[in-house]
């Protein structure tokens, strides 16, 4: 028998096939994909300047709201412009270690969406149950203790994750069909047995999504039952308006993901690829986009504050001229 070394079996690359079925469609795909991406970029890095410069932000919630602009300017980057480069210049191809720091990337950063998601519904829960207390619950420390453990709970869950993809053997074609590395779609790719990865993605699921999830629940059940027991109308309006940016938050992560999840497990054979690429690709690319757009509109110290800078910068251009 002919005996192959690891190396033998791990491909210098992959290519990455972009929209299978829609290539004629590629430079169409893009625009919108292009478009978002221009606002992502532009809303989060607006919001960390914003908080990072004005004094009235500097609060826990706006704390935790610069970690979900950081996360999400991490979560687009790692994968639109390479899904760029494949429909505007056909360069399709990546690297054997391009592709996992990339798939690292992406399950880094979609974890630690779900946990900053977890964390804003816990300031928000301490914010309406003991708001005489906000500020000394939720300390600087205690907000940089939380999103440290959070980033290391993903982080030490990701890394066996990219060490089990890694040590797979490839002998079977190298070309993946979508925009990024994904790891099942990578997985797939090997002529070895993929239980463990199958197995370890369920677990990851559960210990990431599935824990926020539960914890949002509790919290915002929490929230509704201060919020009811209040007197006055007016008083419920106001304390449950502070949520709806949010709530919007996680509709905009979690209805994607629900939708990839959900498709895979029941309507494989009736959705097609092209579409659960394509959703997959919203569900990076949507929160980003949506999420500065929805925290300036509903969050009146944000627009306060951008309020303040144009009409500065306009007094500036005024007394120039």
């Amino acid at each position: 028998m002919l005996m192959l070394n690891k190396t033998d079996l791990t491909p210098a690359s992959f290519i990455l096939n972009g929209v299978p079925g829609l290539e004629d469609m590629h430079l169409w795909i893009s625009f919108p994909f292009c478009t978002m991406y221009a606002v992502a970029m532009v809303g989060n890095c607006g919001l960390l300047y914003l908080i990072s410069y004005e004094d009235s932000l500097h609060r826990s919630m706006y704390y935790f709201l610069a970690m979900l602009s950081l996360t999400d300017l991490v979560m687009c980057t790692t994968t639109i412009p390479k899904a760029l480069c494949i429909f505007w210049f056909h360069l399709k191809e990546i690297s054997f270690d391009e592709c996992l720091v990339q798939m690292f990337f992406i399950y880094t950063s979609t974890g630690m969406e779900s946990g900053v998601l977890m964390l804003m519904a816990l300031d928000r829960y301490v914010a309406i149950c003991y708001p005489l207390h906000y500020s000394t619950i939720l300390t600087n420390l205690v907000i940089a203790k939380l999103g440290l453990a959070t980033f290391l709970r993903v982080v030490f869950l990701i890394i066996p994750l990219i060490f089990i993809i890694r040590q797979l053997p490839y002998c079977r074609d190298n070309i993946i069909h979508h925009t990024y590395c994904d790891h099942m779609s990578v997985a797939k790719l090997s002529c070895g047995n993929i239980n463990v990865n199958v197995i370890y993605g369920l677990v990851i699921a559960l210990l990431i999504g599935g824990f926020d999830i539960l914890c949002i629940t509790i919290s915002y059940t929490m929230i509704l039952r201060a919020v009811v027991s209040l007197s006055s109308a007016d008083a419920q309006q106001k304390a449950f308006s502070t949520c709806t940016a949010h709530i919007c938050a996680i509709i905009f992560s979690y209805s994607p993901a629900f939708f990839c999840i959900f498709s895979h497990r029941f309507g494989g054979h009736m959705i097609p690829p092209s579409c659960h690429i394509i959703v997959a690709n919203i569900y990076l690319l949507l929160p980003p986009t949506m999420n500065p757009i929805v925290y300036g509109v509903k969050t009146k110290q944000i627009r306060d504050c951008v309020i303040r800078i144009l009409s500065g910068s306009k007094n500036i251009k005024s007394h120039s001229i």
